[in-house]
């Protein structure tokens, strides 16, 4: 389709070509769809085009060449950074697009800004979607998971593109309707606290693994490579195997050995806490990843206070000869209590919002494509399966009895690693939030009568609860 083309030929219109949106354009076009691009540099679109030649694209000067360009009812989507430019591009098409057109953010966006678009565009019968895109550039070229989230019946009108897109798996495409409105962004953004969490986690147990038991790089490869042929599973353990696997050119060391202990964020991660924080939904795991980050980037602090505060760790190791095995059911206990309270903030917020987020669907669709796949969303699709309320994924019976069987480890890793002084924020708020929901009286019968005392805020009664609200004099003379 040559770019002259442009009236009614179109099947896709993708603004933002960007790696990600570049990416996506080529992956929707490989699947027989025809694709109208524009990007706000011209030079961008010129060099995107230059080598498609005798592909399905059209390549838009404008918004409005963009517009005319598609097939009705159109379908748009935008590839670019969240925020005001979302508005902005949005703003430009409103009145070029008609009633029953389709407008798609596929950005990492912050889910109330969702709500509010979609709320605006269907006054003007224009249908808009929030879509969580995972995978990477990799992903986007050859199938991410998507979680779209608006209404049920205009996703008709996009299902088959995104469809033919998506990752596959033996449980299907790697997309379903994920539910209304704002659910797509929240799903995506807490899919990417549990990669916050779950990133953290491999970091401590190669921490560990390093600092105690003293395993060089080539050791590493080899045992992550392992671990990825058991119940660990999973992309993050994959490509952590091949990292250690790389040599630096230049200086002969494991390149990761080079790599500055900085790591950055683009914010998922700090709205995931944000709106447990809102909806009273307790995360720790994903809290601990994010605190770990924000400490990481204070190098020159930490370089001037790991002299000053030199005060050395006890000597302590494991109870199993198996050393490397208890760091691994280590591991694999804290990564199921941090999908759990994911899984448990999705149910949270999809109840509030009356989204009707399907938990099942969730780990089905993250199953290929996203940066969390696992082979642990088989087992966590097959509990949902069974009870589709269940109320938090360790009531199950088949993740009950893992943490049974593995919390042991846990506790041992955490307890060498502090005895120590290797931080492992993650693995210990795992644990200590495992702890907390399993056990029925905790002290904070203490905290709030502190409250009555200082403020008198009340408290209730155990021993009555039909009373209600109570406040009691602790302080008089």
């Amino acid at each position: 389709m040559s770019t002259t083309q442009k009236i009614d030929t179109a099947d896709f219109g993708l603004i933002g070509l960007s790696v990600m949106g570049s990416n996506l354009a080529q992956n929707i076009e490989d699947h027989g769809f025809s694709v109208a691009v524009w990007n706000r540099s011209s030079e961008v679109v010129d060099a995107f085009m230059a080598d498609k030649e005798g592909k399905q694209f059209v390549g838009a000067t404008d918004p409005a060449d963009l517009v005319r360009s598609l097939k009705r009812p159109r379908k748009i989507m935008l590839m670019i950074k969240a925020g005001p430019a979302v508005d902005a591009v949005i703003d430009s098409l409103v009145p070029l697009l008609e009633e029953g057109d389709v407008l798609i953010d596929g950005g990492n966006t912050w889910y109330e800004d969702t709500e509010r678009r979609e709320a605006a565009l269907a006054e003007k019968g224009i249908r808009f979607f929030g879509v969580g895109v995972s995978g990477g550039e990799e992903g986007a070229r050859f199938g991410p998971s998507l979680m779209p989230g608006g209404d049920a019946r205009a996703y008709e009108s996009i299902r088959p593109i995104l469809e033919a897109i998506s990752a596959k798996t033996d449980s299907g495409p790697c997309v379903t309707h994920v539910g209304t409105k704002g659910a797509g962004h929240f799903v995506k953004m807490v899919h990417n606290g549990i990669e916050y969490a779950d990133m953290q986690l491999i970091a401590e147990s190669y921490d560990v693994l390093s600092r105690a038991f003293e395993l060089n790089a080539k050791q590493l490869e080899e045992v992550f490579v392992e671990w990825n042929k058991g119940p660990l599973e999973s992309f993050l353990i994959e490509i952590t195997g091949k990292i250690f696997g790389v040599t630096d050119t230049e200086t002969g060391r494991p390149l990761v050995e080079l790599v500055l202990d900085r790591a950055g964020q683009k914010g998922t991660g700090r709205w995931t806490v944000e709106s447990a924080l809102e909806l009273g939904v307790s995360v720790p795991s994903i809290a601990a990843a994010l605190d770990a980050r924000i400490l990481s980037s204070m190098k020159d602090e930490r370089v001037l206070a790991s002299a000053a505060l030199d005060v050395g760790g006890l000597v302590h190791e494991l109870v199993s000869s198996d050393k490397i095995g208890q760091v691994h059911d280590a591991l694999y206990a804290a990564k199921i209590c941090a999908y759990a309270q994911g899984l448990h903030l999705i149910r949270v917020g999809s109840n509030d919002k009356g989204w009707g987020v399907d938990l099942q669907e969730t780990a089905r669709i993250w199953k290929g494509g996203c940066i969390i796949r696992a082979r642990l969303l088989d087992s966590i699709r097959a509990a949902y399966e069974r009870d589709p309320a269940l109320a938090n994924l360790i009531l199950d019976p088949v993740f009950k009895q893992d943490l049974e069987d593995h919390h042991d480890a846990l506790r041992e890793v955490v307890a060498l690693a502090q005895a120590r002084g290797i931080p492992v924020p993650a693995l210990a708020a795992s644990l200590a939030w495992f702890d907390a929901y399993r056990t029925a009286d905790l002290p904070q019968n203490l905290t709030q009568a502190q409250r009555d005392a200082f403020g008198a805020h009340t408290y209730l009664r155990r021993d009555d609860l039909k009373r209600g609200a109570v406040h009691s004099e602790w302080l008089s003379e």
